[in-house]
């Protein structure tokens, strides 16, 4: 069983539509009991990081997720979602993530050149660094495009950088470390590159 995590926070149905697309039946939900018998788990997210991370907390969700992560369920975070898996964030304040991976999320604002719009909005360029491309993005060819939507990026991550975009900068676009992984941009909104990378999830052994 696919598993969206349901926490108030951000709009499943595209994302539910993209998995029954690519032949999956998603289960929405925040019930701590099945999320621990699902296969695999999606956690999404739109808005700002303090409501979300204060809204996982009041559910108990931070705690399900973070022992589900660490029995090796395979977690995939997407746009906000992906933030929350780091340690903290500087979005209008400072405040803790769930800690699955090392590194923070700052803004873009003095960081990018001041000409650029944000949020960052629009189709980008999946880079990669030099190593070995992440089982996650097997499918993904070289100049294939994503969607964004975001005005944070996760830094000091170096060694959890899967993919990164270029806008003013080089940010980060996805992270892995092990069972978890993120994304910044919206494979559901990204055509069939962004189906192809949720088919990988859904299907792969991690």
């Amino acid at each position: 069983m696919i598993a969206v995590i349901d926490y108030g926070v951000g709009n499943v149905f595209s994302l539910c539509r993209s998995l029954e697309a690519i032949g999956q039946t998603p289960v929405v939900t925040g019930d701590p009991d099945q999320l621990r018998k699902a296969d695999k788990l999606f956690l999404p997210g739109v808005g700002a990081f303090a409501d979300a991370a204060a809204k996982l907390r009041d559910t108990g969700l931070d705690r399900v997720i973070k022992e589900e992560a660490a029995k090796g369920k395979p977690l995939m975070g997407i746009c906000l979602g992906m933030q929350l898996l780091f340690e903290e964030s500087y979005e209008f304040g400072q405040y803790e993530g769930l800690g699955l991976i090392p590194g923070k999320v700052i803004g873009m604002e003095g960081t990018i050149p001041a000409e650029l719009k944000i949020p960052h909005i629009g189709w980008n360029r999946l880079l990669f660094p030099d190593r070995p491309r992440h089982p996650l993005l097997q499918t993904v060819e070289d100049g294939d495009c994503v969607y964004f939507v975001h005005s944070f990026y996760a830094t000091d991550c170096d060694e959890a950088v899967i993919a990164q975009a270029e806008y003013g900068k080089v940010l980060t676009a996805a992270v892995a470390k092990g069972n978890v992984m993120g994304c910044q941009f919206h494979p559901e909104k990204s055509g069939t590159v962004g189906l192809n990378i949720l088919r990988t999830f859904c299907e792969g052994t991690w």
